[in-house]
């Protein structure tokens, strides 16, 4: 499975690298075509995990997994010979469907897989996913260096092609025996509570959108804030990435490790990401007015903070996700939970570019404080919830619902 997931994340890697110069000069669109197209796929891509959870309480998510990557295939192939604004425009928003469903099915079907051990797997996850993401990046980098119609095509291709191989290998991927003892039958209906009815479950996914922003700030406002409004280096700009990927590949797995001790741990850490970015808005704050050195300095230790929030956030989302799901409606439960990744991607470059960048370092300030408390409310949500439902555990009339 973490084979199919590398696969899946270099074909990614291409595309991102890719995408963008292949819709300005193979498509031939302008730039407001092509960030119309980036937001509607954005927007597209929101509905992916609810629909792909909602899939899973009713079918196999092998099969759906296999078929959200076919999806993909047939979906970026047909770029390859699409002219016109208005089907690329299609085409790109059920790719990005596609792509958040794949996601989603990804870790229901690697929790199935990787049973009790499902924390240490997403943290081996994210140190193969950032080497796929390098890898498709290195491949994109060739044929942008040919700069052909030609290269580009094949480069398209290449991400389509990945989308074959990922399926192929979900399909022979054996499970850990007895991890899938508790899955639905295929066609038995959907049972349980409706995780739409649920508020309590649906606080937590709202905040958990919030303790999200990490990856806004390291992509879009490190780097923006550094070329408008410091007089950094903008050589200093990939440092960033760099300092992301060597901290996810060297400390993933203990932090893993740590988190997955205790059921408490993961709701804990959340606490924790909400100090880390006030500490890393703090610094960004400061950089106004700086010197060149003194400015590049902070951004790169707050690029680190972002990093520990993020190591903190990729394991405490989805951990928690699972632990405040009932049951018997996992699969749909998870398909919201993935939502929140979504929506800040989404809602999350608008909101740094439009009012945290226009309130300066005050607007630094007040997004570092406001996630900071926002991570102290999502920990008293979660560990209440928790309890609640060890109490309805053990037989004590205790309501789930917070």
């Amino acid at each position: 499975m973490l084979t199919a997931q590398a696969v899946d994340r270099t074909g990614t890697g291409v595309w991102a690298a890719a995408s963008v110069l292949y819709f300005t000069f193979v498509a031939h669109l302008d730039a407001r075509q092509v960030g119309l197209l980036l937001g509607v796929a954005a927007v597209a891509g929101i509905a992916g995990s609810p629909i792909a959870g909602r899939l899973a309480e009713r079918q196999p998510v092998r099969r759906l997994l296999m078929a959200g990557h076919l999806l993909r295939l047939v979906t970026v192939a047909l770029m390859l010979v699409a002219h016109s604004f208005g089907a690329l425009l299609a085409l790109v928003a059920i790719t990005s469907l596609g792509e958040r469903s794949a996601k989603t099915l990804e870790m229901l079907f690697a929790t199935q897989v990787a049973g009790e051990q499902r924390a240490v797997y997403q943290a081996l996850f994210r140190s193969v996913a950032n080497a796929g993401y390098a890898v498709g990046a290195g491949i994109a980098a060739i044929g942008l260096a040919i700069g052909t119609v030609g290269a580009y095509r094949a480069l398209i291709l290449a991400d389509a092609l990945s989308f074959v191989a990922a399926a192929l290998l979900v399909r022979l991927t054996s499970p850990v025996p007895g991890a899938l003892a508790h899955a639905a039958p295929a066609d038995q209906p959907a049972q349980g509570p409706n995780p739409w009815r649920d508020r309590g479950y649906l606080l937590f996914v709202l905040l958990d959108i919030a303790m999200n922003l990490d990856d806004a700030v390291l992509n879009v406002g490190l780097p923006l804030w550094l070329i408008h409004h410091t007089r950094a280096p903008h050589a200093f700009v990939p440092a960033f990435l760099i300092i992301n990927t060597v901290l996810v590949v060297a400390l993933q797995l203990r932090f893993s490790t740590w988190a997955s001790r205790t059921t408490r741990r993961p709701a804990t850490s959340v606490a924790l990401i909400g100090l880390a970015m006030l500490a890393c808005c703090a610094l960004i704050a400061l950089t106004t007015g700086a010197g060149a050195w003194t400015a590049a300095i902070a951004l790169s230790a707050a690029a680190v903070l972002t990093t520990l929030a993020e190591l903190l956030r990729s394991i405490s989302s989805w951990e928690l996700a699972v632990s405040l799901a009932p049951t018997q409606s996992r699969a749909s439960y998870l398909g919201v939970a993935g939502m929140s990744q979504s929506i800040e991607k989404a809602a999350g470059p608008l909101l740094l570019t439009g009012a945290v960048f226009a309130g300066g370092p005050v607007g630094w300030l007040a997004l570092g404080g406001a996630l900071a408390g926002l991570g102290v409310l999502q920990r008293r949500v979660c560990l209440r919830r928790l309890g609640a439902m060890a109490g309805v555990a053990v037989g004590r009339p205790v309501a789930v619902e917070a």
